[in-house]
């Protein structure tokens, strides 16, 4: 199958498997699920992409690899974090301003709108899976590993090293600025769309240089919409000394730290 007909078949994959996940959100009354599937909905794309696409066999296996360790860990973690707590306070603060008519925006406003997302940035997925030549192992698929393996370090190590210091209750109401948190003041984040340049660069690697519009729209979002803007906005007035953090530390790109001469 060609790019041009997979891309319509991973939108109809994506609005069934977002329909399903908004149905259990109404059963569960918690629209925070649509989270937890994020993960596991590139995942489904990628298999359906393997199955059905004509891309290099190795390099196929191989994204569909990375695709699977990023989504599953990703899941795992926010089902551990969210696990026992309410809805998260964005989908709260939505479902009390929509009031009663919550149940039906809440399927085009949070779930198509991440499906959305979800697709435009699978793309370079897409070109991968469905495009055949050339073979595994050109420049841009060793560039594109090394970026994707320093993207997920800094996303799960500092997600690792944010849930471990919040499991410490000494440390209620204080805030992590060291390891990761050290040099960017959302790792997580920055780990996040570096991944997905990753992608973009396997894409690059097939041709298919207009993929790379997938990971300037996930770094969008990241940094504008939906990840730091969004959360600096609560964290600014409810941890203390977060200004103080906003001075030494930039918010996403990490500082490279100054090499100390020793006499």
């Amino acid at each position: 199958m060609e790019i041009g007909p997979f891309l319509a078949v991973a939108a109809i994959t994506i609005v069934a498997a977002m329909t399903i996940v908004w149905v259990l959100s109404l059963i569960l009354s918690d629209a925070s699920i649509v989270d937890l599937a994020w993960g596991p909905g590139f995942i489904v794309v990628a298999a359906v992409g393997i199955v059905t696409g004509a891309g290099d066999a190795s390099r196929s296996i191989l994204v569909l690899t990375l695709v699977t360790i990023w989504g599953l860990r990703l899941a795992t973690h926010i089902g551990i974090r969210n696990h026992g707590n309410p809805e998260d306070f964005r989908y709260q603060q939505f479902r009390k301003n929509a009031g009663r008519s919550f149940w039906w925006r809440s399927y085009f406003t949070v779930f198509l709108l991440q499906g959305s997302v979800m697709w435009i940035v699978s793309i370079p997925v897409a070109a991968v899976l469905t495009i055949a030549q050339p073979p595994l192992t050109t420049g841009w698929d060793v560039a594109a590993l090394l970026m994707w393996v320093t993207g997920f370090i800094f996303e799960a190590g500092g997600d690792w090293q944010l849930s471990r210091f919040k499991a410490n209750p000494e440390n209620r109401g204080k805030l992590l600025t060291s390891g990761f948190w050290a040099v960017t003041r959302h790792p997580n984040y920055f780990g996040d769309a570096v991944v997905w340049w990753g992608f973009g660069l396997f894409a690059v690697s097939v041709g298919a240089w207009w993929a790379l519009a997938s990971p300037i729209v996930m770094s969008i979002f990241l940094m504008r919409v939906s990840g730091v803007a969004m959360l600096e906005r609560t964290l600014v007035t409810t941890k203390p000394g977060y200004q103080e953090y906003i001075q030494t530390t930039p918010a996403f790109f990490p500082r490279i730290p100054r090499l100390t001469r020793r006499d």
